[in-house]
């Protein structure tokens, strides 16, 4: 292991410091419906990214179109996903489409047709771009700190043969779209007596549960995650 790169990543906060201002307003990603639930700012994607690290991967293969569910990390410039070398999603040839949801709570209004929910949203349309040598070692090692802070550094690191089973692509952030809903319900002027009003969902993470085969006591950046909400 001792000749392998060293991993050198900005973390999320830096990096997220770092970017530019605006998002880009394409055909693909411009606000046509619910326009005032549109966000046009770049840390308003960090917020939907920062708040999850699962995705939905959206491509067409073989002519056929394939959603996949994976985790990802990001700086300030691209999203990363990584997965095997035989994955059929992971393709590097065309545009895919990276979307990231987070449901806050369900909007209950005095119509069936008001009804809605409160969430957070984004669509990332990029060609990926596969990862090599030092890029994609610091692009594992965003991808793990953002869905483990503190975990590069506890545990060991990609070996070379690890590292030439996984595919690691880069999907730049300049053609992105985001749509936030918070909020009561819209139909206060409807006479119907019921109850209006907005259930939450809230998320956090639990006691860790240790391994039946590990002796070592719970890592202070395991531990002080219990009860965070994600």
């Amino acid at each position: 292991m001792t000749d392998l790169p060293e991993a050198s990543a900005e973390s999320a906060a830096e990096a997220v410091a770092a970017g530019p201002a605006g998002l880009s307003a394409t055909d693909r990603t411009r606000h046509r419906r619910l326009r005032e639930q549109g966000r046009t700012d770049r840390e308003a994607l960090f917020e939907v990214l920062r708040a999850g690290f699962v995705c939905h991967l959206g491509v067409v293969v073989d002519g056929d179109p394939m959603v996949v569910p994976t985790v990802y990390g990001f700086d300030s410039g691209h999203v990363y996903l990584h997965g095997s070398v035989a994955g059929r999603s992971l393709t590097r040839d065309a545009t895919a489409c990276v979307t990231v949801t987070h449901v806050d709570g369900l909007v209950l209004a005095r119509s069936v047709f008001e009804h809605g929910v409160n969430y957070r949203s984004a669509m990332i349309y990029g060609v990926p771009r596969a990862l090599e040598g030092d890029e994609k070692l610091a692009a594992l090692r965003v991808l793990t700190e953002h869905i483990a802070p503190g975990r590069w550094e506890h545990a060991r690191p990609p070996n070379r043969k690890e590292l030439a089973a996984t595919t690691v692509l880069a999907i730049s952030l300049d053609e992105a779209s985001v749509k936030i809903r918070r909020g009561d319900p819209g139909d206060q002027a409807d006479p119907h007596d019921v109850w209006a009003g907005v259930l939450p969902l809230t998320r956090a993470w639990g006691p860790p549960v240790a391994d039946p085969y590990t002796t070592r006591p719970v890592p202070e950046h395991v531990l002080r995650r219990t009860g965070e909400p994600f």
